[in-house]
Order: C-alpha cells, then sequence, then structure tokens
C-alpha cells in the first residue's frame, strides 16, 4: 500500500489503527493457489483474522471454523454452511447442537476426541440426519486423536447409519521453515492413509492438511516454505503422495499476514542514558509478531510522513505501564518526532486478535479495509473496553 494512503487513513481513522488491503489479500491468495496447482483445494482458518472472513469465504473452497462465536461471524455474513468446516479443540455440547441444528448436514464437522463423537452421534441419530466428518488425527499434542483411539472411533461410525467418514484432519504446528519437515508430515499421512484402509477397512476421500507455512515477519529471516518454489514443492509432494484423494491445504497465516497494516502514532520521545526511546500510543496489546519477544526482531515498517533526516537509534516502546511493551530494539529509524506515525507491516494475521487486549483498559483500535473496487471501509470502529473491567451494574448506574 502507498505511503499516501497510510497517511491519509491515520488522519481520516485515527491511530492505533488497523489498515487490511484486501487487493494484496487477493492477490497473496491467488499466488498460493497457483503455486500449489488446482488440484489442491485451499481453506482458510479464520481466526487468523475473521474480519477477513467474507472476502476468504470467496477467494478459498471452505472456511475452517473453531468456535460458537467464529460460527455466528459466518452465520451473519451470509457464508453458505456447505462452506464451512466446524472443527476447534473444544466444541461444548450446547454449542455444536445450535450449529447441527442451524447447517445439518450441509457442513463437515471435525471429530476431535471420542466425546465430541458422541454428541455428533447423538444428534444425527435422533433426527436421522447424514453427517460428513473429518478424523483429526493428532501430530503428537492436545488436539486430535492418537492412532488407536481413532481406529475405535472408525469401529463407531461404522455402526452408525447416519455417519460418514469423509475425510482425515491433520495440523501440527506454525511457523514452520522447512519443505523436509512438511515432507515427512506428508509420508506420514501417506502411508497412514493407506493403512487405514488395508487395517480398518476405512477409505477416505479427503485429507484436510495444514502446513503451517512460515511468514517472513523480518527482513533477512525469508522461509523457504513461503517462497514460490516452496510452494510449487509442496504441491508437487501432494500430487505425489500414493494415496489418491482431495487434499485441502489449511491455513491462517500464510493467506493474510501480508495484507495487514498496524498504524501508531508517537506520542513522547527521551533519552535514558545512551538510549534513545519513542513511545507510541500503541503496543504489544495489539501488534503480535509470532517470534517476537520484547523487541528482539527488527519487524518491516516505516514512518508517515516520509523524511529524509538523520538516523538514530530507537527503541519503540507502546503504551503499556509494562517493562515488556517493547514493539522494536535498537533500530535505525529517521526522522523520529511526535505526531509522526509507524507503520508496522505484515500485520494481517492474528495481531488484531492475539494481544492482552484488555490490559489497562486501552481502547480497541479501529479496523478498516481497502480495495481498488470498494475503496475505504470501517469495520470497526475504536470501542472502550473499560466497560468489560467493570461490574456490570456500575456500568448501567453510569448510563
Amino acid at each position: 500500500m502507498k505511503t499516501d494512503m497510510l497517511q491519509y487513513a491515520a488522519a481520516r481513522y485515527g491511530t492505533p489503527l488497523y489498515v487490511f488491503d484486501l487487493d494484496i489479500l487477493k492477490e497473496q491468495t491467488g499466488r498460493i493457489r497457483e503455486k500449489l496447482g488446482t488440484e489442491t483445494g485451499l481453506c482458510y482458518a479464520m481466526k487468523a483474522n475473521p474480519f477477513l472472513t467474507e472476502q476468504m469465504a470467496e477467494l478459498t473452497d471452505r472456511i475452517e471454523v473453531c468456535s460458537r462465536g467464529e460460527f455466528e461471524i459466518c452465520r451473519r455474513l451470509g457464508i453458505p454452511p456447505e462452506k464451512l468446516l466446524i472443527s476447534g479443540l473444544l466444541k461444548k455440547k450446547e454449542d455444536i447442537e445450535a450449529i447441527l441444528e442451524y447447517c445439518g448436514g450441509r457442513c463437515a464437522y471435525t471429530v476431535e476426541s471420542v466425546r465430541q463423537f458422541h454428541y455428533l452421534a447423538e444428534w444425527s441419530d435422533a433426527r436421522a440426519v447424514s453427517l460428513r466428518l473429518y478424523l483429526r488425527l493428532t501430530g503428537g499434542d492436545q488436539f486430535g486423536m492418537d492412532e488407536a483411539t481413532l481406529r475405535n472411533v472408525i469401529g463407531l461410525i461404522n455402526m452408525s447409519p447416519y455417519l460418514e467418514i469423509e475425510g482425515l484432519h491433520y495440523f501440527t504446528g506454525t511457523q514452520k521453515k522447512s519443505l523436509k519437515q512438511l515432507g515427512k508430515e506428508l509420508e506420514y499421512l501417506d502411508d497412514f492413509l493407506i493403512r487405514m484402509k488395508k487395517e480398518a477397512g476405512c477409505e477416505v476421500s479427503c485429507l484436510e492438511y495444514g502446513p503451517g507455512i512460515a511468514v517472513p515477519y523480518f527482513p533477512g529471516k525469508d522461509p523457504e516454505t513461503f517462497s514460490d518454489e516452496g510452494l510449487e514443492s509442496l504441491g508437487n509432494m501432494i500430487a505425489g503422495m500414493r494415496w489418491k484423494g482431495r487434499v485441502t491445504v489449511e491455513m491462517g497465516r500464510a493467506f493474510a499476514a501480508m495484507c495487514g497494516y498496524y498504524l501508531t502514532q508517537i506520542c513522547d520521545v527521551k533519552t535514558n542514558g545512551s538510549r534513545n526511546y519513542c513511545i507510541v500510543d500503541g503496543g504489544n496489546h495489539q501488534i503480535n509478531y509470532y517470534g517476537q519477544i520484547r523487541g528482539m526482531y527488527e519487524p518491516y515498517m516505516e514512518i508517515i510522513p516520509e523524511v529524509s533526516d538523520r538516523e538514530r537509534k530507537w527503541t519503540v516502546c507502546g503504551c503499556l505501564c509494562s517493562v515488556n511493551d517493547i514493539l522494536c530494539r535498537d533500530v535505525q529509524i529517521p526522522g523520529i518526532r511526535t505526531g509522526r506515525v509507524l507503520v508496522f507491516e505484515r500485520a494481517g494475521a492474528y495481531s488484531v486478535m492475539e494481544g492482552a487486549a484488555l490490559f489497562l483498559s486501552h481502547s480497541l483500535p479501529a479496523v478498516t479495509s481497502w480495495s481498488r473496487t470498494d475503496g475505504w471501509r470501517l469495520l470497526r470502529k475504536r470501542t472502550d473496553t473499560y466497560p468489560f473491567n467493570m461490574a456490570d451494574n456500575l456500568i448501567q448506574t453510569a448510563k
């Protein structure tokens, strides 16, 4: 996005501010689809950035939904149930029943555990409605089921006239930089899918695979998995599997990260000892880069308006009363002045969602989007958080 557009956004909507360039989102998704190959499906994990769900429902084959709240977002956006994969580590019985009553057999459901299986089985048996299931295979963590448990669930499903095992779901983490690691995972999945058919008589038609492709957040640290060549290699590995079925690659960060900008205004500057400090009106409760701890890496960033000035080293700190609120440390930034705005790039994934938003009762930043077709849109106005940190009766009294 051009600097003058970012400057306009800061002036119009204020700071702190999130800006999502939907044209970049579309270009990035198109690049991923082209390099992986048209035979490979794409699924958007909306937890990366729910504000992009409407656009990604058009750009990808389906949306992964991991909570009742995420489902409500999709429902209110009018996204067809056929586009949804209902997933998530914890699905409470009342939540899954509410989703089932709305979607029925039109969407697909992951099975995370034996308990979750029984919720789905009880509902389908009571209503004689067929459901399409994806068994989630654990990668050695709290998600999914191990091989032995998964086989037991297959036996239970085979006893139901209404349950169909459509696919296998597998995800083992994020920010994976090594194609070799992805290759090992696909080899394991290839072997397991073949063994499922041979040993359990279960032949699935689909694989939902989350490769956790790494995003280049910091200069000089470009992961091979994110490059065109890396994506093509991943596509070739998928095409080369002995098991033949429909593979859908599930991602969030890789789709969304590059389209986002976080704008925060410089409010104070000072020098303590030999270190120059720049204090901004945002903080690490609003901007988050995977792997960044107390500003140890320098992210992609710029200052607006652009200036030609002597560069000095600055440590950029947020507005929180915490020594950990460091956005970047000892970076060369020209033209640091109060009133100017720092732009943190590649902030389209998770930053808007993962911060400690209620700490110190600061307001939530406004959220905006831009595209050539729709121009600027205000997706969320600046929102006070202090009511969430008060007793309800005090809020009502104040009104």
